[in-house]
């Protein structure tokens, strides 16, 4: 890590060790830190939690501050650390996508009838497969659903406190990693949607784009999802063993 790192780092990482009360980290423990925060991110496979990352920096540093420099360091490189939600994760920059060649399979191109599902779920989530088919206006085949979980984008939220509590559906943080989103409210709103020639010109003029909870927030009206739904869901063996 350079002097200008260094440089930004400590800029970056000055914060509040509590209400009203300031703090002055020592260099050498801002400049550790970032290259621990550095590391953990560089090694991991997938996006790394602030909690994770946090749990391994020095006492008194602040990994908000940390992470956000190392953000801005990396920001016009060939690769940059970028935001999945409260994960951190190593990509390589957009605009160089095209010269990455991987030998690894291409992932199976969705059909029209997923795209319809995802995009209904990943902007009304909560939402259940009955609704979905009335957004729809047509049936929802299971498989359609299947080969969006197995892709890992949707999973089972949780269950809606009506009759016959029927599973509600949303999008996971590795739908936000390959998408490119921080979050569910990075989604593209009306305009975007319109410009991007994915919404008809003839649209009502009171139609408005749905603005989704966060991931893991429960709606009033929904539960959490408990291990005995998810071995009626087929995903874990009587008893709680989940299946080889």
């Amino acid at each position: 890590m350079n002097g200008r790192t260094r440089s930004v780092i400590e800029q970056e990482g000055d914060g509040t060790a509590g209400a009203g009360e300031a703090t002055v980290v020592d260099p050498r423990r801002l400049h550790e830190a970032a290259r621990i925060a550095e590391a953990l991110v560089f090694a991991s496979t997938g996006p790394v939690s602030i909690a994770y990352i946090a749990e391994r920096l020095p006492r008194g540093v602040d990994p908000i501050h940390v992470m956000r420099a190392l953000k801005g360091l990396y920001a016009g490189r060939g690769v940059n650390l970028v935001q999945v939600d409260d994960h951190w994760a190593f990509r390589t920059a957009p605009d160089l996508s095209f010269v990455i060649r991987t030998d690894e399979k291409e992932v199976r191109k969705l059909s029209r009838a997923a795209l319809e599902v995802l995009s209904i779920i990943a902007y009304h989530q909560p939402v259940t497969r009955a609704e979905i088919e009335d957004i729809r206006g047509v049936q929802t085949s299971r498989g359609t659903l299947d080969v969006l979980m197995e892709a890992g984008w949707v999973r089972f939220r949780g269950r809606r406190r009506s009759p016959g509590r029927p599973v509600t559906f949303g999008t996971t943080r590795d739908f936000l990693d390959h998408f490119g989103l921080e979050e569910l409210r990075d989604l593209p709103g009306l305009e975007e949607l319109k410009g991007a020639g994915l919404l008809s010109g003839r649209i009502p003029p009171t139609f408005q784009v749905p603005l989704p909870l966060g991931d893991d927030e429960l709606a009033e009206d929904e539960d959490p999802i408990t291990e005995a739904d998810i071995e009626e869901f087929g995903l874990l063996t009587p008893g709680g063993k989940e299946d080889e």
